[in-house]
């Protein structure tokens, strides 16, 4: 046993009692709010009225105020600057980011302060038609609540309110932890402003640990600690090959349509096995839990007859081996076809940096690559750039093993360490500008819930679960010598 175990014992059973009935007997109204939320369609993306982030903005700082742990001046509405330039953008003119939500609750008493994270903007819906209930109309089916951002992740706004909630009535005003509740309102959309926010409000974000309610869990009836993130790179490539359009019929053959080096150059990206075949892209080494490819099939809805890419261990591969996917082309659709050589086709390119690499090396690898492999001399642009590093959560630290007994106690089972295959960049911001702070990565989702995806859903099982947890880590912080 540890020095930390010996100094971790379990919560106090009538605290934990007490706690576990606080939640309960509020989740019907956690389930409104969050309802609630979810009717608001808080796209941050620039094509989208951004008065609707600016209603969810105000929705969520109503909500912490609702909790009793801030006062009525504690709880700010910000925005802050794309660009990082100057503090005072408004006066300036400058392009500002989407508004967040700052409530602050100092320390007291020598107490730790927690900062709990999670993001209030949500992804476009997508088709309409392939979504089996409204996207903005919070259905329930089962035991699941349907809406786009019902989970991801307004349902890890709603953990941290219904937490404060159940942490106020349990503590009172006697509450000595300190509190920092940060909600963004532009996560899917790259986080533009967020290292200015953090250089901005850094007096007021400096904790000694964040809580970031942005993942995954193992299973609906088993938590996660995610300990390890992918970093990110996207770009637009377009490749050109004709001053213009011309007939197939008189020049396909000899005349070098735009779709056909653009095919070639993207398949290069890739082995015979699916693997990513990019000198210079690194992998990360640990070991992982055993998953089956026919496991594999099932959570990712292969369809028959399909089979898993890559090499390795199945949870290698989507952890810790980078990936590329192409997510977008510009080319005519197949109703709108017509008999000509396309001059210019342009593709949205997605790589997954395995933990580890940075975010610029890979961006390096993969565009040395693409320059030296571009069939028929094909004029090759890169624009749009966007990165963000990987994330490895050190483990060793005793606010995981805080994290530990109180996700055992809340959910009434262990937790797992897991990577994730997703990116969130932020993190290791968030890491850089406070070093010395300890980062615990939980979340509410489930591998059903298809965040990003039509019919996405929050079940309402983990998410009791996962707010009786924080609870309980907020409670066991709160009372920590």
């Amino acid at each position: 046993m540890t020095d930390t175990e010996q100094h971790s014992p379990a919560t106090d059973p009538a605290l934990l009692d007490a706690l576990r009935e606080h939640v309960q007997g509020a989740l019907p109204t956690t389930i409104a709010d969050l309802s609630a939320l979810v009717r608001l369609p808080s796209v941050s993306w620039s094509a989208f009225d951004p008065a609707n982030v600016r209603a969810s903005a105000e929705a969520v700082a109503d909500l912490a105020r609702s909790t009793g742990v801030f006062g009525a001046g504690d709880v700010r509405i910000v925005r802050s600057a794309v660009s990082g330039d100057t503090a005072q953008v408004e006066s300036s003119g400058g392009e500002l980011g989407q508004p967040a939500v700052l409530a602050v609750r100092p320390a007291r008493n020598g107490k730790p302060t927690v900062m709990l994270y999670a993001h209030h903007d949500v992804q476009p819906q997508g088709d309409d038609a392939l979504w089996e209930t409204p996207p903005f109309e919070p259905t329930l089916r089962g035991d699941r609540l349907y809406g786009r951002g019902a989970s991801d992740d307004k349902a890890g706004v709603m953990t941290h309110i219904a937490s404060l909630r159940a942490l106020h009535a349990q503590f009172g005003d006697d509450l000595d932890l300190g509190v920092v509740l940060f909600v963004e309102g532009e996560e899917e959309f790259g986080s533009r402003s967020f290292r200015t926010f953090l250089r901005e409000q850094k007096e007021h974000l400096a904790a000694d640990v964040i809580v970031v309610a942005d993942s995954d869990n193992w299973s609906t009836e088993v938590p996660s600690i995610t300990v390890s993130l992918r970093g990110n790179v996207t770009f637009k490539l377009t490749l050109t090959t004709l001053e213009h359009a011309s007939h197939s019929g008189m020049f396909g053959g000899a005349a070098p349509d735009a779709m056909i080096p653009m095919a070639r150059l993207l398949a290069s990206l890739h082995d015979d096995a699916g693997s990513v075949a990019v000198e210079g892209l690194t992998s990360y080494e640990a070991d992982v839990p055993d998953r089956s490819d026919a496991e594999l099939a099932k959570d990712a809805a292969l369809l028959p007859g399909v089979t898993p890419v890559g090499r390795g261990q199945v949870l290698s591969r989507m952890w810790f081996q980078p990936s590329i996917t192409v997510t977008g082309m510009d080319v005519p659709s197949v109703a709108n076809a017509s008999n000509t050589l396309l001059p210019t086709v342009s593709a949205r390119v997605s790589i997954r940096v395995a933990p580890g690499q940075a975010a610029t090396e890979a961006y390096a690898a993969v565009e040395r690559h693409l320059r030296a492999h571009v069939p028929f001399g094909a004029r090759l642009e890169i624009s749009e750039p966007d990165a963000g590093d990987g994330f490895l959560v050190d483990t060793a630290g005793w606010a995981v093993q805080e994290a530990r007994i109180a996700m055992a106690e809340g959910w009434g089972n262990e937790a797992v360490e897991q990577g994730i295959g997703g990116s969130i960049p932020f993190v290791s911001d968030l890491a850089a500008e406070f070093p010395d702070a300890q980062i615990l990565v939980t979340g509410v989702e489930d591998p059903d819930t298809r965040a990003h995806s039509p019919n996405e859903s929050q079940h309402l099982g983990v998410l009791h679960r996962a707010i009786a947890s924080e609870t309980i880590l907020l409670a066991r912080l709160a009372t920590r010598g």
